[in-house]
């Protein structure tokens, strides 16, 4: 691997004001010293934009503090001339792509969402990289890309690690993500690219994404509603803290694959794959009462509250899967690093954050 210093240098984080990428943002704001860190989104309506917007004034708020420039740009992947633009102005040394369409089941209602953002933007990210090179330009010297634990599809195989075969995606989402890794790699081979892509495992925390289980069972939970666990609650997910995430990354951007040649002369590909997964898979049932007990602390909740009054078991459904669990060994291996933040730690920070996100949004109401 070929250490990179992230102080000084053009870093490009995209999806910059979804949940993953503006933690990312917050964090390399803190740490990073003289860097120039350009955040792009297109701001969507897949959920709430105002939720977008509340993080990116958090990002406004730890660019005050940061010896590290900020500057956040509003525009889509999928806008070829929008990414060659912003590459020649900015000549990124190190490229984190966290832009895409999310989300398992949306894929049925509106597949073209995922072609444009997860296929065409991607490709638009590694056309641009291809010729951050031209006229012997030094270039993106790594680019780090998010895949998805949604690649395992419906395997058998605990824990899942990145050696298995990956070729029978059961959701249109895990098939972009997949065809993600495909095309990294034939990009990282043809033009020498160091590329790393990051199979994240149920990424959860504060100003999380409002469709993911634990945020959307908050929200009905708060309301007196029931929440649908499928499967009949038997599924089980290797959640994974925001926090944790971050920390993988940032270790992740900061070593790039190595450069080499192969006996004929042409590039071995500079490609890399890993988990970030906290290699514990929680069943749903216990996750959910956790949850329930963690909003009870935080006042979410009455002390009294009856979950299991709340829950209503139903049967699995099209696209999703029983069982995720991360064999996140690479990852420590070569960074020494696994996530490590417990279900219970990781609740009660999102309880206390949605506490205080719902009344604020409760007093902008009334204002």
């Amino acid at each position: 691997m070929r250490e990179i210093n992230l102080n000084s240098i053009p870093v490009l984080v995209t999806g910059a004001a979804g949940f993953i990428g503006s933690n990312l943002v917050a964090r390399l704001l803190r740490d990073l010293e003289g860097a120039n860190i350009v955040g792009i989104d297109n701001l969507n309506d897949y959920y709430s934009p105002s939720l977008k917007s509340y993080r990116l004034k958090i990002l406004d708020e730890e660019a005050r503090r940061s010896s590290s420039s900020w500057r956040f740009i509003l525009g889509n992947i999928a806008d070829k001339s929008f990414i060659d633009e912003l590459f020649s102005d900015y000549s990124f040394a190190v490229v984190v792509n966290l832009a895409a369409q999310a989300g398992v089941r949306y894929g049925m209602e509106n597949p073209y969402a995922y072609v444009e953002s997860n296929l065409v933007g991607f490709v638009n990210i590694l056309e641009a990289c291809r010729h951050s090179y031209d006229g012997g330009k030094k270039g993106v010297e790594h680019l780090v890309y998010a895949s998805s634990s949604s690649v395992y599809g419906g395997s058998k195989k605990i824990p899942f690690s990145v050696g298995d075969p990956v070729d029978e995606p059961v959701s249109l989402y895990a098939a972009t993500k997949k065809s993600n890794e495909l095309l990294a790699h034939s990009y990282a081979k043809l033009y020498d690219i160091p590329t790393t892509g990051l199979r994240f495992f149920t990424v959860y925390g504060p100003a999380g994404r409002p469709d993911m289980l634990y945020y959307s069972a908050a929200e009905k939970f708060a309301r007196g509603e029931t929440v649908k666990l499928f499967n009949y609650g038997n599924c089980r997910r290797d959640f994974t803290y925001v926090d944790d995430v971050v920390e993988g990354i940032v270790r992740v951007m900061r070593s790039s694959p190595s450069r080499r040649r192969g006996d004929d002369g042409l590039p071995i590909a500079p490609a890399a794959l890993y988990n970030i997964g906290g290699g514990r898979p929680e069943n749903l049932l216990e996750f959910m009462t956790v949850l329930q007990e963690e909003l009870v602390d935080a006042g979410v909740l009455p002390a009294d509250y009856d979950f299991n009054a709340r829950r209503e078991l139903v049967p699995m459904q099209p696209g999703d899967v029983v069982e995720t669990y991360a064999d996140s060994s690479p990852l420590e291996r070569d960074f020494g690093f696994v996530p490590q933040t417990t279900i219970r730690e990781g609740l009660r920070q999102f309880a206390r954050w949605f506490k205080e996100y719902r009344a604020e949004g409760e007093s902008t109401k009334e204002e």
